[in-house]
């Protein structure tokens, strides 16, 4: 076997961590998942539990997603062995992905943090080539609990969405998500950057919604979603937006409206 592509991750991780992200896939691209799927999650860290999370959840979706689990560890791997069942294995690996079949869907998260931009977009192309026609990318980060994430959604033509989520209790305003953001707009968050004005617009419709938040910080979200709308293409209907995703805390909005001048 060929020596795995990538380094070896602080491998934190911990129970629900990335339930904000599985929910959306669920919720979101629940297409990807008819059929028999294979899904990657690339990264899974020195524990399986998010891995075998992913597998759970998706399982209540598609009875018949295979999920192979990579870690470029081989000590990880040999620790999330014993955990294998029907349709949950893992392997040693790393970009280059070591499956038998293109995958219909990469969750990949923490894991570019450690690199740098150039390397981050790099191993963008690297990933979205491997994927299945139809496939999607799932590339984020999240803080330690898991209540501050964000993550981009991406095809093999490239990036599509960009996915803000966070517990209404987790942040005082939302730009507090800025350290959450993947490695290509983390260093544009700079003004004359679009990701920077979207933020500076956040803020702003977060302040004048306060009044709502005598109802709950999640009609206060609400409020300050509906007034950023009027100025940001931010999806009103199913599957990406609508009441029905925003009251858990999130908001998805084109790429295109972010990304990098």
């Amino acid at each position: 076997m060929a020596k795995p592509v990538g380094t070896v991750t602080r491998g934190t991780t911990g129970h629900n961590r990335l339930r904000r992200c599985d929910r959306w896939i669920t919720g979101v691209h629940a297409g990807l998942l008819r059929g028999r799927p294979l899904v990657v999650d690339l990264g899974y860290g020195a524990s399986h539990t998010t891995t075998l999370e992913l597998f759970t959840r998706l399982r209540r979706v598609g009875p018949g997603v295979e999920v192979v689990g990579i870690e470029i560890d081989p000590a990880r791997v040999a620790l999330a062995k014993p955990y294998e069942r029907e349709g949950l294995s893992f392997a040693l690996g790393g970009f280059e992905l070591p499956v038998a079949r293109p995958p219909a869907l990469i969750r990949a998260f923490n894991v570019l943090r450690q690199y740098g931009e150039s390397e981050a977009w790099h191993y963008w192309d690297v990933l979205r080539g491997k994927l299945a026609p139809g496939g999607l990318l799932v590339e984020g980060t999240c803080s330690e609990t898991g209540h501050r994430a964000v993550w981009v959604g991406i095809t093999r033509e490239g990036p599509r969405t960009l996915t803000f989520s966070a517990r209404f209790d987790a942040f005082e305003r939302p730009s507090d998500l800025a350290d959450r953001l993947p490695k290509t707009l983390i260093h544009r968050n700079v003004p004359g950057e679009r990701i920077h004005a979207f933020l500076r617009d956040f803020d702003h419709a977060w302040a004048i919604s306060a009044p709502y938040g005598a109802h709950g910080l999640r009609q206060r979200w609400l409020a300050a979603v509906s007034a950023l709308s009027g100025s940001w293409p931010i999806p009103r209907h199913p599957p990406y937006g609508g009441l029905a995703r925003w009251r858990l805390g999130e908001l998805t909005l084109p790429w295109s409206a972010v990304a990098p001048g």
